[in-house]
């Protein structure tokens, strides 16, 4: 997945209007947000105008009491706009985290149905970084960006529409260094918009490291590559220091560069202003009120490229975001059937599949399962084993051929209904920071806690379970680092137990477990495989012996199936692999 860059538009028609989709359970906030915008900006120049009513009608005239009255008044408007301010920055904040709640319950919830061949070519660290803190940024759209832009926009209009009437002279007296002020802020978000791109993609990229390195910390450890990972994160973070550096440098020119403009327009209005009064042509309470308005016009546009940033870069993190939601990668899940009782019958009729195109994993795969039959595949390591179970899932779809269940192609039936009726052990066990019980029942509220103990003690897990601090509500910390690697697996097989399926697989699902957990796990295999139809990879065979069939797989083709003293006797791929695993053990 290639790294989504900048597009350089500050207002995309097109993603705003597929966020705004997003808006519209909560339109009454987005309407009362843009209300009290309005509002804002029509009583920007309020308080101005009052300013110079009081200075010219009062102050200079020694009217004490109108004088109280005035500032009175000014006091209540003051106190009005602070409640109207509170009020839209409660809306437009509100707002903006609901809108990215519901995106990134949509953003999950696609990612957790994308097929697994897009997890291999997509680090998870960007995933974690689109739906954190991209979406964070597409809140400040809606609470710091877009309302709060045309709020900006609204009050200079209305502010220069006040000037002009007052006095339309002494007004483009004031707006002589416009142009100066134009010109540099476009310059400034040119630059800023270069600046927030290498800031993205460092967050990206460091989140990326994170994520690999902490999982993989045991590895580092194992291997003393602390001092080497840790130069690699150092420079990571370095360039990520600099893009924030880089765009601070930019505001540090920028807004002293806005107040000397400022000060400018301030000089020629006390300049130019001075002559009107004297001349008598104007009073000094313009004047006053110009100051003012100086500062209101001057703080809008200085703050509108902060706005123009924040909605660009809203806008960039909603194209990667909705990039990912446009992304195709979905299992097809155009299967109806879901029959009441599956007899567990496989067929694979002629299956060739490849991760990528023409590299072929599996070669003309063809066999049968009947049901409650177990199937044996061995091989060496790549021949092929594990992409058989894959496809029998529909994790990857098969190119060629089609496999069948009870006689019916597995795209015939519903997803997660083919998904449920298939329970798989594998070698690499994930435990998720939970429970005991919610790890096996992966939170069903359909299984009991009666079942789940049933369970355990099925497979001889139960003992070692009541010995764990709280038992079954034992809290299992991240991947299950605090327990070993075969009670992890005991767990696993549990899990599947407990969610009774008719389609049984194992992957490796006794290499993580010691002597003893092993004979308890067997006789639990023995149990559990009774009525059901077992699918079983190990590498070593003295756990396959009683299969009903073995396929021997090399390089993606099946050399070898039959029965384990039927293979013995065929004297070929079966025989050099057994005769080389009990050599090796010495037997």
């Amino acid at each position: 997945m290639s790294n989504p860059q900048v597009t350089g538009k500050t207002y995309d028609a097109h993603l705003l209007r597929r966020m705004m989709r997003y808006v519209r359970p909560y339109r009454a906030i987005f309407i009362v947000s843009v209300l009290l915008t309005i509002i804002m900006a029509g009583a920007a120049p309020a308080l101005p105008m009052l300013t110079e009513y009081t200075l010219d009608k009062f102050i200079l005239q020694n009217d004490t009491a109108g004088l109280r009255i005035m500032l009175l008044l000014m006091l209540g408007l003051l106190l009005l706009q602070t409640v109207i301010r509170y009020f839209h920055t409660l809306m437009t904040s509100t707002l903006g985290q609901s809108v990215i709640r519901d995106l990134r319950i949509d953003v999950f919830n696609h990612i957790t149905s994308l097929r697994l061949k897009y997890f291999d070519h997509t680090p998870i660290g960007r995933l974690i970084t689109r739906t954190v803190s991209d979406l964070e940024t597409i809140a400040n759209i809606f609470s710091e960006g877009l309302i709060q832009l045309i709020g900006d926009i609204l009050q200079l209009v209305v502010i220069l529409g006040v000037m002009f009437y007052t006095d339309w002279k002494l007004t483009l007296i004031v707006l002589i260094p416009m142009p100066l002020m134009i010109g540099a802020t476009y310059i400034f978000k040119e630059a800023m918009k270069s600046a927030f791109q290498d800031v993205r993609k460092w967050v990206a990229n460091l989140n990326t490291f994170l994520q690999e390195h902490i999982s993989g910390i045991s590895i580092i450890q194992y291997f003393a590559r602390e001092a080497q990972e840790m130069r690699k994160f150092k420079a990571a973070n370095a360039e990520h220091r600099n893009a924030h550096i880089r765009a601070n440098w930019y505001f540090s020119i920028f807004f002293p560069v806005i107040e000397i403009i400022m000060a400018i327009a301030l000089g020629l209005l006390v300049w130019y202003g001075s002559k009107l009064v004297l001349a008598g042509e104007i009073s000094p309470g313009v004047i006053v009120a110009f100051i003012m308005y100086i500062n209101m016009i001057f703080r809008p546009i200085r703050e509108l490229v902060d706005k123009f940033n924040t909605l660009q870069m809203g806008m960039v993190s909603a194209e990667r975001i909705f990039a990912v939601l446009d992304t195709d990668e979905k299992t097809p899940n155009k299967g109806t059937k879901q029959p009441s009782r599956i007899q567990g019958e496989i067929t694979f009729d002629h299956v060739w599949f490849a991760y990528d195109e023409d590299k072929w994993v599996l070669k003309d795969i063809n066999f049968k399962v009947n049901p409650g039959e177990t199937l044996a595949l061995v091989g060496a390591t790549g021949a092929g084993k594990s992409s058989t179970i894959n496809i029998l899932s529909r994790f990857y779809e098969v190119n060629r051929g089609s496999i069948l269940l009870d006689g019916l192609a597995i795209r015939e039936y519903e997803l997660n209904y083919l998904r449920r009726t298939i329970a798989t052990v594998l070698q690499d066990v994930f435990l998720f920071s939970d429970s005991v019980a919610s790890n096996i029942s992966l939170n069903d509220p359909t299984i009991t806690r009666e079942q789940i103990v049933e369970a355990s003690q099925q497979v001889g897990a139960h003992e070692f379970i009541m010995r764990l601090p709280g038992g079954y509500d034992y809290k299992v910390q991240e991947r299950g680092a605090t327990l070993s690697s075969g009670q992890a697996q005991l767990i696993s097989f549990i899990r599947a137990l407990v969610h009774n399926p008719r389609i049984l697989v194992l992957d490796e699902a006794t290499s993580s477990v010691d002597t003893e957990s092993e004979e308890l796990i067997q006789q639990a295999i023995d149990t559990l495989m009774k009525g059901r139809t077992s699918i079983v990879i190990a590498h070593r065979l003295s756990t396959i012996q009683k299969a009903d069939k073995i396929i021997v797989l090399d390089k993606g083709e099946m050399k070898e199936m039959g029965s384990h003293q039927e293979l013995l006797r065929m004297d070929g791929y079966y025989k050099r692999l057994y005769d080389l695993q009990y050599h090796s053990a010495g037997i």
